[in-house]
């Protein structure tokens, strides 16, 4: 049997990845079997995250066995293919071939010159420096950072944004990265001040909307301590009073994937701080990358522990492990957002671990205030009641954004989207019980259903991630209402951009969010999605409290393995590059 036989009836691929084989068969009939079956996993690896192909690692999307070709053989039936791409440096653009073959590795032509555009965009960015003026602002730099002479890594993020053009400031949740944030540009401000530029144009911006907000929220808070530390009133004016949205901050054109702002027609901002980069795919990083002006000033801000983003590539992670890039980077150590109700800090460093048999005993053993390990359960809605009675009380509230506030109280999160314990069965399960139709019925817009925004949508300022409730007017016609800067705003359901309820979401789609209350279901079945990375992000999103239920094999088998991905971009930016691409 041929592997593209194989791989179809295996169920592995997509129409769209066979559909690729197939015209690549169409247009050349004598192409070997193998190069279609390798060009039909290059489009599934980019549907599961991945940049490339590892032809050296098939495994990573097929259980079992099937009649996987010898790797030398296989590289060398590719390199011969008229549809392969072979570039002589990292750095030249591919010619015009679907595929391209590079370092080992089988790339659709797209997503490669994506990781090398990216690549020679942050070397630029990188490779120039900032005018400063140490001397002018050291007493207001020890006002700020009182403890730097005692290696306060604050103090030390904040000194390299005086003097990089690109930082990468990472810690996990409640380090202090907002904050350092908000005073460093306190400090860039006043940089500019004592030698006469104008004041730096600063643009705050991240992944969805509800981070953007919750980035606004922090440094407003921030601003809010510096002032009480007797910061001039003139230099906290000029902070930026809100994010935005990458896609916002970039300008979309309707019914492209091109962006306004580009290399040829650059941000006007000075500084560009981007937080939760760890969620920007790769695709996005490179258009904002490109989109940094010759001069200007990215930082960027995330939790390398955290799951990558949904779409292809680990971004973060790659940035981070670039040898070239270690003097540009900050890892901030101490503290967290949690409360003090919530003891999660020893249970997050033994899940980053992967130490499965601590992992358990702090579970197991009641220890930790407000965590809470439900070993075995795996219904969440027969297990704790307590989360049907939350979610109908919304039903009766008279405020919409009092209902959006006790809606974002607690979280369903599960690892899974399918499945009996993925997000889709339980929200069909929670639909039923509140509007008391039978599951499997279409739902309707009965008052207190949770709605999530899947796709953005841009004219009505609605972006994937953001959450809505379903509650009546005054007249009693049901309406989804959303957060918005100016306060709640109405929309009629018809109306709505692709959405889905909102009772139980998977990890991913609750990244840059944070609830009072989490529970985590695990899977009863193993999944290869499970991750520590997934976990970790899960546990994280709880600031007062923590449930965790589910078997200590799904704990095991997540705690074993990394959310790695395949991605040539650790080794491009590795690379010094040759030459430099005209802007």
């Amino acid at each position: 049997m041929s592997l593209l036989r194989a791989l179809r009836q295996s169920g592995t691929l997509r129409t769209l990845d066979d559909a690729l084989a197939q015209s690549l068969r169409r247009l050349d009939p004598s192409t070997p079997d193998e190069v279609l079956a390798a060009a039909a996993l290059a489009s599934l690896a980019v549907a599961q995250g991945h940049a490339a192909f590892d032809p050296t690692q098939p495994r990573q999307f097929v259980d079992g066995d099937l009649p996987w070709p010898d790797v030398d053989v296989w590289l060398s039936m590719l390199q011969e293919s008229r549809f392969v791409a072979s570039p002589d440096t990292m750095e030249a653009e591919s010619v015009a071939a679907p595929l391209v073959l590079e370092d080992g590795l089988l790339y659709l032509r797209r997503y490669r010159e994506y990781e090398r555009r990216l690549a020679l965009g942050l070397q630029r960015i990188a490779a120039q420096s900032l005018e400063s003026n140490d001397a002018a602002i050291q007493p207001m730099f020890a006002t700020l950072f009182p403890d730097a002479e005692h290696g306060d890594l604050q103090a030390r993020a904040a000194a390299l944004a005086l003097r990089r053009a690109l930082v990468l400031i990472t810690g996990g949740p409640g380090t202090g990265k907002t904050t350092t944030i908000a005073r460093l540009l306190v400090l860039r401000i006043a940089q500019a001040i004592a030698i006469g530029k104008p004041m730096p144009r600063i643009a705050l911006a991240a992944p969805t909307g509800r981070a953007a907000e919750r980035m606004s929220e922090s440094l407003r808070r921030a601003a809010q301590q510096m002032e009480a530390s007797n910061v001039a009133e003139g230099l906290l004016a000029a902070l930026p009073a809100s994010a935005s949205t990458l896609h916002r901050l970039l300008g979309t054109i309707p019914d492209t994937t091109r962006f306004r702002h580009d290399a040829g027609n650059p941000l006007p901002f000075d500084i560009v701080v981007v937080d939760e980069a760890s969620m920007v795919d790769l695709p996005l990083m490179c258009k904002l990358v490109e989109a940094i002006a010759d001069g200007a000033q990215l930082i960027l801000l995330g939790d390398a522990d955290q799951l990558p983003s949904v779409e292809a590539g680990d971004v973060l992670a790659a940035i981070l492990s670039a040898d070239s890039l270690h003097d540009h980077r900050v890892h901030l150590q101490r503290g967290w957002r949690q409360s003090a109700a919530l003891q999660l800090a020893p249970l997050a460093e033994a899940v980053r671990e992967g130490a499965t048999a601590k992992t358990l005993a702090l579970l197991r053993g009641g220890t930790l205030s407000n965590v809470h390990f439900h070993e075995g359960v795996d219904d969440p809605l027969q297990a704790r009641p307590q989360l049907l009675e939350h979610w109908r009380a919304l039903a009766t509230s008279a405020d919409p954004a009092d209902a959006l506030m006790q809606a974002n109280r607690l979280r369903l999160l599960t690892a899974l989207r399918e499945g009996p314990q993925g997000a889709r069965a339980l929200n069909a399960r929670i639909e039923a019980a509140l509007s008391g139709r039978r599951i499997g019925t279409p739902p309707t817009w009965f008052p207190g259903r949770l709605l999530l925004i899947t796709r953005n949508h841009y004219p009505q300022q609605l972006y994937n991630g953001d959450v809505g409730v379903c509650l009546p007017d005054e007249q009693g016609v049901p309406l989804a209402w959303f957060a918005g800067e100016g306060g709640v705003r109405a929309f009629h359901p018809a109306a709505l951009p692709a959405h889905e309820s909102a009772f139980a979401m998977t990890v991913h789609k609750a990244q840059g969010s944070e609830f009072d209350e989490v529970w985590l279901q695990l899977p009863r079945i193993g999944s290869r999605v499970l991750s520590r990375e997934l976990i970790y992000t899960a546990m994280t999103r709880a600031r007062d409290v923590l449930h965790i239920a589910g078997g200590a094999d799904a704990i095991e088998a997540a705690l074993s393995r990394h959310a790695s991905r395949v991605s040539g971009l650790g080794r491009r930016l590795s690379t010094r590059p040759t030459s430099r691409e005209p802007q």
